[in-house]
């Protein structure tokens, strides 16, 4: 099956999987997301356990997701005293949006090894579990294997991989509906003092090719991209954007199935909504869940790709 058809990779394929904001008051980000047209799963817990069939252990992290016909949006916050909540608050007091890309593998095992013998030392496999409401009633677990590297070793923020294992669960329809129109994650751009080291460093961790483009420089995923710019070429990259502190994850593209519904609604909600060319919105994201989204048409792409 072609890979625009599938949610999840295959073999050695490599998915931008998802994006997520970490915040700091999920119901003021909740309420923001909700007044934009976009439909939210419930507030959960997350926990994991470093084996399959361990008992697991709070993360002390909760998340809400907006589900998409191609990838997701997390929103993340702090609810427990432990390492990962360490880092997300330390990440919010730099700034309020986005600091993590995930990236969905066939085989999180095999992506480990790979990072070890690369030299990126990851942590030990971590196995996370969070509850997922079904339609039908009851719950299920949603179970995913995810690779991560000692904090600073990326340092534009936390960077992961995944092997999901419960899609059904985890992509319910009755999640992806969103009234905004709003159904792929498309790619991400991030603002580095040395785009070059940056993406040549990117490349070697998801075993893929960086190159030039413009003043900037690019790296595609099997779906999904990265760009990377120096903070001062940001202004013309994505006018308007501020870089609060670099490494930056200054914001990420959208596609949207009808924009007229999608402006409509981010107008509606309160957004700060700016047509930027043809088949093209900006949206810059109230102060609650921080950020920029490029959301285009379909056939389009954001203005960093050129």
């Amino acid at each position: 099956m072609p890979y625009a058809d599938r949610q999840l990779p295959e073999s050695t394929e490599l998915f931008l999987d998802h994006i997520a904001h970490f915040v700091p008051d999920m119901d003021a980000a909740g309420a923001a997301l909700e007044r934009l047209g976009y439909r939210l799963t419930p507030f959960t817990h997350q926990q994991n356990s470093l084996k399959p069939g361990e008992p697991p252990v709070p993360a002390g992290t909760a998340n809400r997701l907006v589900m998409l016909r191609r990838g997701y949006l997390e929103f993340l916050t702090s609810v427990a005293d432990t390492p990962l909540a360490q880092q997300l608050q330390a990440a919010v007091r730099r700034y309020i949006g986005l600091h993590l890309l995930a990236f969905a593998v066939g085989d999180a095992e095999t992506a480990w090894k790979r990072l070890q013998e690369q030299g990126f030392a990851p942590t030990p496999l971590v196995h996370l579990t969070r509850p997922v409401e079904l339609p039908a009633g009851g719950t299920e677990d949603a179970r995913f294997s995810v690779v991560r590297v000692p904090p600073g070793t990326m340092p534009e923020g936390r960077i992961q991989m995944l092997t999901h294992y419960t899609e059904s669960a985890v992509w319910q329809e009755r999640w992806m509906d969103h009234p905004n129109r709003i159904e792929e994650l498309h790619d991400v751009l991030l603002a580095v003092a040395d785009p070059e080291e940056a993406a040549t460093r990117f490349a070697r961790f998801l075993d893929r090719k960086a190159k030039k483009n413009g003043s900037g420089w690019h790296l595609e995923t099997d779906r999904g991209a990265l760009s990377f710019v120096a903070p001062d070429a940001l202004p013309d990259t994505l006018p308007g954007a501020a870089v609060p502190a670099a490494p930056f994850m200054a914001g990420y593209s959208l596609i949207s199935a009808d924009l007229a519904a999608s402006a409509h609604h981010f107008l509606k909600g309160g957004g700060a909504v700016e047509e930027i060319g043809s088949g093209m919105l900006k949206l810059t994201l109230p102060a609650p869940l921080g950020g920029t989204q490029i959301v285009c048409a379909r056939g389009q792409r954001a203005p960093w790709r050129g």
